[in-house]
């Protein structure tokens, strides 16, 4: 479900934007001229240091919207926004977004639980990277997320989430995670199957047959 409605954002003047896979929605340091809300694909949130390593911050799903923050304080984006595969966007500009927002506060509220959510998100992250075993850091972020149902099949527990996108939210060598999910199938935290990763807790039967 779309966080705002996109036939009412068509309506005070939105548009749609076609990105392909690998561009830049936008780059951290610019300025924020426009709400921005994903139609189709998949986009990726994230930051990387001077050595070129990623972090990741969040995966763009249809729906969501992102790069907000800059929306309300005014400063640079803090983050990069690419396209992880062909993707349509739908984005208004800055201040007609101002004004929506006061014409249906209802939204305004919205928008504002999720700035709380992604923000705690962020609070939590930073505690867990201060472990630093690395199967701690994966099974809190794994926990974290199928209590948000975030990125976890609700009927059949898999994560959908790759080990470099893990490596990636857990600022962990893909390598390292790669051992580490391992070493938890081993000690049944996790369930693989065919390289699927799944919280061993919710596999449902019908996962025998695979």
């Amino acid at each position: 479900m779309a966080l705002i409605d996109i036939d009412q954002l068509l309506a005070v003047g939105a548009g749609f934007k076609k990105v392909v896979k690998g561009e830049y929605i936008f780059r951290e340091g610019t300025q924020c001229n426009f709400y921005y809300q994903l139609v189709e694909g998949k986009i990726r949130w994230a930051s990387a240091n001077d050595e070129g390593r990623e972090y990741l911050y969040e995966i763009i799903e249809p729906g969501d919207c992102f790069g907000e923050i800059p929306l309300f304080d005014n400063e640079p984006f803090a983050a990069d926004a690419v396209a992880d595969e062909d993707s349509v966007v739908i984005r208004l500009q800055k201040a007609t977004f101002h004004q929506f927002l006061i014409d249906n506060p209802d939204i305004l509220l919205s928008i504002t639980g999720l700035l709380a959510r992604r923000l705690r998100f962020k609070f939590f992250m930073l505690k867990e990277l201060m472990n630093h075993e690395p199967e701690q850091r994966i099974v809190a972020l794994i926990e974290y997320l199928k209590k948000n149902k975030h990125y976890i099949c609700c009927k059949c527990g898999r994560v959908n989430l790759t080990r470099q996108q893990i490596a990636n939210m857990t600022c962990l060598r893909v390598e390292t995670v790669i051992r580490a999910m391992r070493n938890m199938h081993e000690q049944g935290t996790i369930d693989i199957k065919k390289g699927k990763v799944y919280c061993a807790d919710m596999v449902e039967t019908i996962l025998g047959k695979l």
